[in-house]
């Protein structure tokens, strides 16, 4: 068990490890982010202005090979002729095919080129043409754009960053499509795209990196030159593992989860080993006479180590053949559990020779002590009968087994505060109200082009209490602005505000919580220049009376009118941004909708849908539940906390294990004394009690020892987030109260076993 629990985490590692190693130059690809540094403070982004990919062409050509411009990777809609499929894909330039080294099946990388074709996936192809060739088919993206398939490429890995790009589409036709682009292609304070490199032969990381860093500083102009902005190369290779950036450093990411899975597995197996030390050293006195007779006739101790550890290693072998059976049995509800798509590396020599070495290493480590243990013993003591293993022969059992019930506990107490945290983060206030609120991506203009006639038909139909849009999500912020000012502002200190462009019914929709002022309203003509701010933002503009205040939003001078509760947009972990809501006329991408809570949910999303449909014919109708994609900021840490509390079990499992076969043994060793107990009259409650004491004992032991030991590593955890769930005493207390009832379980029935025999017979047998 311990090896198969082993063996899955090995995999998994290797999975994390190995993340976007399928690209060819995964050692010189890399992402182009910035650390922006105002008011002391640094944040880090990977949202870029235009300018940059020509820049970094011009000026720097020499130190890269491919420079790659791209959007972010959204859900579209792809038709080819009645057939329509919704997949998620990007627009990117013609280069990140050879960037990426995509694996062609049909067709060629270089057909990005042509700004009249896209490249799909596999399952893309088979989704539109079935088995059919598709090169030179037409695919229409959201009902606007038409291309050509120049290429069907092989889906990516899902330990790949670029998984979900299921097609790549002409850059050129989205910067052409886009009206916005042509805004602010000149303009290096609008961070919207995201640019990836490649690197030239010759050329270094850190160097390069280096070189570029004061790009975006020489060229933006003097108001946003107050903000301090460096740019920086952040390496494929560091994608996955290390992509948490705190005040402008990398403090963590992935590799945080790789270390605590990886120190879970050896615990595990540990665990494991002990079992094996304490069960084959506890029947030392059956192997004495063994061991006293080979001595006798002229073997070596070192001729019996050998012997022991070949014992020891012939186990471990079993066990390995044994485990990969588990392994096997159990990877499909490991990958269900941890998001992934493992599967065993049967034909890779890596994966046998990590498999060799581990054998032998498991071997080594539980055979070490009783190897060194048994073969210690004097031939003419154990030959004259007179050996007998004292009460200090078993004190390193019992240390091994306090070791294995004080990692155990640590296991159960992280997992249980884990779950906690991440309960904790649910349950946080965030603004606004998520049930019934849904939302729908408008990849048309026909949404917007025909609101107030939808809306009128969603109210009318009683499915929906009210519908606006806005240019974020409610679980999401797209934007933000730094070109703002107010009353009082220092005019050396640059600001950096969240925006989000809304119609008039937003507030309704959402249902967020006014503390001052008003909602916006069709009443007052005035509100097409009015703001609502969140408390945050009152207290970044230092506002005292907010309400009247007027903002200035690039050339708009905007009223501030009501002030909301902070909304988490966000992550649930983290302080909420300041933000700004006001009206435009264009500029959303995101239709929301509260359904009536009068009618159910399966209802009332027909009737939307049917709506819909008479509006936007050419687009199938999607959308998402506010309250899913809000719960889904939690799949990460749920994934992993799933994970440690299923190792925790198997933790305790083991330990389990290991006690109740001590039990077993210590009740065979104490046949006599208990025979002769019964006949002097105890009762079976007391032999009981006197065989499960020690056991609780050393439970007990554990227990103060693994009790601060995880307050402390949990209390330095839980510092890595602003919103802390407080460590409460009842979760030590059940713990400490279950880790005893579970000892007790354990050898309970080996005791009550013993308290139940026959004396007579056990009398009669000694």
């Amino acid at each position: 068990m311990g090896m198969a629990v082993v063996m899955l985490i090995g995999l998994w590692i290797w999975d994390e490890l190995s993340f976007n190693k399928n690209h060819q130059n995964y050692d010189r690809i890399a992402q182009v982010m910035e650390n922006g540094t105002a008011n002391g403070s640094t944040s880090t982004g990977s949202a870029m202005p235009y300018p940059v990919g020509d820049a970094l062409r011009k000026t720097y050509g020499n130190d890269f090979k491919y420079v790659v411009m791209a959007a972010w990777v959204n859900n579209h809609f792809l038709s080819s002729g009645d057939t329509r499929v919704s997949f998620t894909g990007n627009f990117m330039s013609d280069e990140a095919p050879d960037m990426l080294t995509l694996k062609m099946i049909e067709g060629s990388r270089k057909a990005l080129k042509d700004p009249s074709s896209i490249l799909i996936s596999q399952p893309v192809a088979k989704a539109l043409f079935g088995n059919a060739n598709a090169i030179g088919k037409t695919v229409t993206i959201d009902n606007k754009g038409s291309f050509k398939v120049g290429g069907v490429y092989a889906q990516l890995p899902r330990n790949s960053t670029f998984y979900n790009t299921n097609f790549i589409a002409p850059w050129a036709y989205f910067v052409k499509a886009e009206s916005w682009i042509a805004k602010v292609e000149n303009m290096w304070d609008n961070n919207s795209f995201q640019v990836f490199v490649q690197l030239a032969d010759n050329a270094d990381m850190a160097h390069v990196s280096e070189k570029i860093n004061g790009l975006i500083q020489k060229n933006s102009p003097p108001q946003v030159a107050k903000v301090k902005v460096v740019l920086f190369l952040h390496p494929m290779s560091k994608w996955n593992l290390y992509s948490k950036f705190t005040n402008g450093v990398i403090t963590g990411g992935g590799i945080e989860y790789v270390r605590l899975l990886g120190i879970i597995g050896l615990f595990v197996l540990l665990l494991a080993c002990i079992n094996f030390m304490n069960l084959s050293t506890a029947r030392s006195e059956k192997r004495a006479k063994e061991v006293g007779i080979r001595k006798a006739v002229g073997s070596l101790r070192n001729q019996l180590i050998a012997q022991f550890y070949c014992e020891s290693l012939l186990i471990a072998a079993l066990s390995f053949a044994c485990s990969l059976v588990l392994v096997v049995i159990m990877m499909p509800f490991f990958n269900d559990i941890a998001g992934k798509n493992l599967f065993m590396l049967w034909g890779s020599p890596l994966f046998w020779l990590s498999s060799l070495g581990f054998t032998l290493l498991t071997g080594i480590i539980a055979g070490s002590y009783p190897a060194l243990y048994l073969s210690s013993f004097q031939p003419v003591k154990v030959l004259k009968g007179t050996f007998k293993a004292g009460a200090m022969a078993a004190m390193p059992r019992k240390v091994l087994v306090v070791l294995q019930f004080t990692v155990s506990v640590v296991l159960i107490i992280g997992t249980i505060i884990v779950f906690n945290q991440i309960q904790f983060a649910k349950n946080r206030p965030v603004g606004y109200s998520r049930d019934g609120l849904i939302n729908i991506v408008e990849n048309t203009n026909d949404i917007h082009d025909h609101l107030y006639a939808m809306r009128a038909d969603l109210l009318e139909s009683g499915a929906v209490t009210e519908i606006a849009e806005s240019s974020s999500p409610v679980t999401g912020l797209n934007n933000n602005r730094g070109d703002i000012s107010w009353q009082g502002k220092d005019p050396a200190s640059p600001a950096s505000i969240g925006n989000v462009r809304v119609t008039t019914e937003y507030g309704k929709t959402v249902g967020w919580k006014f503390v001052q002022g008003r909602d916006f309203s069709n009443q007052y003509l005035t509100d097409s220049l009015a703001v609502v701010l969140n408390e945050t933002a009152v207290k970044y503009m230092d506002f005292k009376e907010p309400i009247g205040q007027v903002i200035k939003v690039g050339p708009r001078n905007l009223t501030v009118i009501g002030v909301i509760k902070d909304m988490v947009m966000q992550s649930p972990y983290e302080p909420v941004n300041q933000t700004m809501f006001y009206i435009t006329r264009d500029g959303f991408g995101i239709l929301n909708a509260k359904i009536n809570p009068g009618m159910s949910a399966h209802e009332a999303i027909g009737k939307i849908g049917a709506i819909y449909k008479k509006y936007v014919p050419a687009i199938p109708f999607a959308y998402k539940f506010a309250n899913e994609e809000y719960a889904r900021k939690f799949t990460n840490e749920e994934r992993i906390g799933k994970l440690a509390g299923s190792f925790a079990i198997l933790a305790i499992f083991i330990s389990c294990m290991g006690l109740f076969g001590m039990a077993a043994f210590m009740a065979e060793q104490r046949t006599k004394e208990i025979g002769v107990r019964k006949v002097l009259g105890a009762t079976v409650f007391g032999l009981w009690q006197l065989i499960s004491k020690d056991f609780v004992k050393l439970s007990a032991i554990s227990l103060l020892i693994a009790i601060p030991l995880a307050y402390y590593f949990m209390h330095g955890w839980l510092k890595n987030f602003t919103y802390q769930t407080p460590l409460s005493w009842w979760v030590f207390a059940s713990t400490a109260l279950g880790t005893i009832l579970i000892t007790l379980l354990t050898v309970s029935y080996q005791s009550i076993k013993a308290a139940l025999t026959n004396p007579v017979k056990s009398l009669k047998t000694e």
